[in-house]
């Protein structure tokens, strides 16, 4: 599509300082997947015990007006216990401790239309959205409601005040994905996922996604993830191959704690993550696509979906 090819040029800027500061920019960092699904069993999961939760440490939160403030995660709890496993939290489980805390003043609700927790005052004023990001990282526009964004050691989140306008763009799209997975009658059903590669590029319709529990360490059983897209795209016989790699840390990024996509094979070619190639993804809303919120750096094994409109992932080399 010409429009995924128009956004190649800035992609691949931010994309090559989001490596360096990673330190992925050293020769031959990437090499052959540690698993590749399916495996010997035909079965599209690794197996339990191979992915040890990242918990416990310490997140930083600031918040406009109020300062800054570091906070240990033991103090923090978890609102969405439904995604989040014991001793796991969000980004907003961090703005409530700091509320607990008497450091800030909050007012918040679960709204249901959107089916996410929602500010309705922070220190008596309205209309806050925030920021984050993981160690190793820097700010970056989202759109990923903030009790489903999983914070874990090294965490640094920014919440400040936002153009109404804006809020209510991403509430939109909040009650179109809810109202998305209605009409499909609970289901996530993705309308457009893009996979494009050295010499090749795919694209499916409608496709339905089931979950894995590939972080059952992280995540509630039935939780669906981005990575769960090409999980459901194999089983279904549209991929042949999906080769993962888990990284306790990345370059100076510690702890990272996931796992990445470093292979994808489907009837038209095969791609494998070597040297400084590999892929990258975005998922969400077509309004905010690329850097605008839906090109964010949480990785596809713990980024949680309710019912997005669009996922891409594309091949690039620095």
């Amino acid at each position: 599509m010409n429009r995924s090819r128009s956004r190649g040029a800035g992609r691949a800027l931010t994309l090559a300082l989001v490596l360096a500061a990673w330190g992925l920019l050293a020769p031959a960092v990437l090499g052959a997947p540690d698993y590749v699904l399916p495996n010997e069993e035909g079965a599209w999961s690794v197996p339990s015990g191979v992915t040890p939760g990242v918990a416990g440490g310490e997140v930083t939160i600031s918040v406009e007006g109020a300062g800054r403030h570091t906070l240990d995660l033991d103090e923090v709890g978890t609102l969405r216990t439904d995604v989040f496993r014991d001793g796991q939290s969000s980004v907003f489980d961090v703005l409530v401790a700091l509320a607990d805390r008497g450091t800030v003043d909050l007012t918040y609700r679960y709204d249901e239309g959107t089916e996410t927790y929602v500010i309705d005052a922070l220190n008596e004023s309205s209309d806050w959205w925030y920021e984050a990001f993981y160690d190793g990282g820097w700010p970056e526009s989202n759109v990923t409601r903030m009790d489903l964004y999983p914070v874990k050691d090294g965490t640094t989140i920014r919440f400040a005040k936002v153009r109404p306008a804006y809020l209510e763009s991403i509430r939109e799209t909040f009650l179109e994905e809810v109202a998305r997975r209605i009409v499909a009658d609970g289901a996530v059903i993705v309308p457009e996922v893009t996979i494009r590669a050295p010499g090749w590029r795919v694209q499916f319709e409608d496709v339905v996604v089931t979950a894995h529990d590939l972080r059952s360490d992280v995540l509630q059983p039935g939780t669906i993830t981005a990575l769960d897209i090409l999980l459901s795209l194999g089983e279904q016989a549209l991929l042949e191959r999906v080769g993962l790699t888990w990284y306790e840390s990345i370059g100076s990024a510690d702890p990272v704690g996931d796992f990445f996509v470093e292979q994808i094979d489907v009837a038209e070619g095969s791609a494998v993550a070597s040297g400084t190639c590999g892929f990258v993804y975005e998922v969400g809303p077509h309004e905010f696509e690329g850097f605008r919120g839906s090109h964010i750096h949480i990785p596809t094994d713990v980024r949680v979906l309710v019912s997005p409109e669009y996922a891409e992932w594309f091949w690039i080399c620095l």
